[in-house]
């Protein structure tokens, strides 16, 4: 006897798609989370904190942390320090910026204490230099990996991928001084943010 299937047979539901929704860190998850990226970051935990930040822990979307970065960038001091010290205060004031610059800077500390000394005995040995030079080559791949990634979302904005070219032209090609090229390509990009916000919105 053949066999049919029932119409009224239940049907599978589908896999609900990820929300894909951010994540508001506390003080104490701000200084676990920034303590395990100044552990886990060799060559500079800028690399590692877009994908701790944006793809693993979700505070901030790939949009906002490229916006926030540009900033700290544009800040004196380093890039990552500022950038904790930016992430702790926009979502817990202060403490959240105290706890995320504590959290980046206690653990690397104690490492390269130790690292120092240990280096200092032993720098003379080739195999000693040969793993700083394969570490260097590691953590240039990783900045280059970052990079990439920061620059993708700019292919759907022409005016704004141009800006990065100038940038890349005048810093890599042309050596020009990081203050100038701020001063000048920071109001552009400004003025052209503002002209498509507008065009936005008047298309609505």
């Amino acid at each position: 006897m053949k066999e049919t299937l029932s119409p009224t047979a239940p049907a599978i539901p589908p896999t609900p798609p990820e929300t894909g929704e951010l994540h508001t860190p506390g003080v104490r998850e701000l200084f676990l989370g920034f303590l395990g990226l100044g552990f886990s970051s060799f060559g500079g935990a800028l690399p590692l904190a877009r994908r701790t930040i944006v793809e693993q822990r979700r505070w901030l979307s790939s949009a906002e942390f490229t916006d926030l970065l540009g900033l700290c960038q544009f800040l004196p001091g380093g890039n990552v320090i500022n950038l904790s010290v930016a992430i702790g205060m926009r979502f817990q004031g202060w403490r959240g910026a105290l706890a995320a610059l504590l959290g980046l800077i206690a653990g690397p500390s104690l490492v390269v204490v130790g690292l120092g000394v240990l280096y200092e005995r032993t720098q003379n040995d080739p195999h000693v230099r040969h793993l700083f030079v394969g570490l260097a080559a590691a953590a240039a791949g990783l900045l280059i990996a970052m990079a990439a990634k920061i620059v993708l979302p700019l292919r759907h904005d022409p005016a704004a991928a141009f800006i990065a070219v100038l940038g890349f032209i005048a810093i890599a090609l042309l050596r020009t001084p990081l203050l100038p090229t701020m001063l000048v390509l920071t109001p552009v990009g400004i003025a052209v943010a503002a002209r498509a916000a507008r065009r936005a919105g008047g298309g609505q």
